[in-house]
């Protein structure tokens, strides 16, 4: 059986992460009070790249203190630096070169744009420009090299970077070595996804309690237009999508944490299940060999017990930055099946973002700063 790592924390590489030429990396945190926000300031304490500049909230929340205005609901207690930190209106400012919004899709498209004209690199977790051509919608591992639609975004030295769908991010994960090796034609996909995806303070008990819900509002749609993207080709004429078809149903279950997914893929060539789980746990990419502070050891654990995934069990794996998998065997209907699960609001939210955001320091993408050494 695999042997599964320990987890290791917010900041995951065993070494040490590179040092930053200039020093720590003023970040802006907009949407702050919410579900996502609060997530990404827990993961920015102590983050050896980036300190908290400032932190954003609705116009109830204005001039409050931090501590009273985020109706906290982590496990881990709000971090003293920021906890008495007064929580400002969101609006556009030079003062962080670096910005993460967790702002709801009903406000950020225009202001994660103004941010983006006043000189900041956004990374969003938004859906508002997911689908803009000029916009990269990253997951680290799989498409880094997107990051070059930045150099084409009317707001340079500014731009915005988008973090994917948390049902999509797994999802791209083991796809992206099964397309690199035997190439997906098509598959389908069945999500039972976590309440905390809904938010704060998200599905009522009454309503989720003993009960599955068959539907969550333009979930099947983002996870079928993302995931072309994300494994798409980036050439002279732009962003080329992956000519792979996805047929997605999601469904809200009562879990806290964790996004399972059930997959069955078409695939050109004809592995051996043996030898797809391999290619998946070999997986690795660009955040791994720049040793980024977010990155978990092996971006896929494909786990051998044949009840394996499971959010109780598996969701934390590698400080929840790991997307585990199970039950790699052949489908009667199409080449392969298997099940995969992604901690939404980790690896599928702020900290999928929070490694965007290192990628993008490596990559010497944010305004005025060198990048790591």
């Amino acid at each position: 059986m695999t042997p599964v790592l320990p987890p290791r924390g917010p900041h995951l590489t065993d070494a040490s992460a590179p040092a930053l030429a200039d020093g720590p990396i003023p970040v802006g945190v907009l949407g702050a009070t919410g579900s996502v926000g609060q997530r990404m300031v827990g993961l920015l304490e102590g983050h050896p790249w980036f300190r908290v500049a400032y932190v954003t909230g609705s116009e109830r929340s204005r001039g409050l203190p931090y501590r009273e205005a985020a109706r906290w609901a982590q496990s881990r207690p709000i971090p003293p630096g920021v906890a008495d930190m007064e929580v400002r209106a969101t609006r556009a400012t030079d003062e962080a070169p670096l910005v993460l919004s967790a702002l709801d899709a009903a406000v950020a498209g225009p202001v994660e744009t103004a941010f983006a004209q006043a000189g900041a690199l956004v990374v969003s977790n938004a859906r508002n420009h997911r689908m803009d051509p000029a916009v990269p919608l990253v997951v680290p591992e799989v498409n880094p090299d997107h990051l070059e639609l930045l150099d084409v975004q009317p707001t340079r030295p500014g731009g915005i970077v988008t973090n994917p769908n948390c049902s999509t991010i797994g999802l791209a994960l083991t796809l992206a070595p099964l397309h690199r090796s035997f190439g997906v034609r098509w598959l389908h996909v069945v999500t039972l996804q976590a309440v905390s995806g809904a938010g704060i303070p998200g599905v009522s008990s009454m309503e989720i309690l003993d009960n599955v819900i068959p539907f969550i509002g333009g979930e099947e749609e983002k996870m079928e237009r993302e995931t072309r993207k994300i494994l798409g080709t980036l050439g002279e004429e732009g962003l080329e999508p992956a000519s792979l078809q996805v047929s997605a149903q999601c469904n809200r279950v009562p879990v806290i944490d964790g996004h399972l997914a059930c997959v069955s893929v078409e695939l050109e060539d004809e592995p051996e299940p043996e030898e797809a789980a391999r290619v998946m746990a070999d997986f690795r990419g660009r955040p791994q060999g720049l040793a980024l502070p977010s990155a978990p050891r092996r971006p896929l654990h494909v786990l051998e017990a044949e009840d394996a995934p499971q959010p109780r069990l598996h969701r934390e794996l590698e400080g929840g930055m790991a997307v585990p998998v199970g039950r790699v065997r052949d489908c009667p209907l199409f080449s392969l099946r298997y099940v995969l699960l992604s901690h939404n609001t980790l690896r599928g939210a702020a900290g999928g973002a929070l490694l965007t955001a290192e990628l993008a320091v490596a990559e010497g993408r944010v305004p005025g700063r060198r990048g790591a050494t």
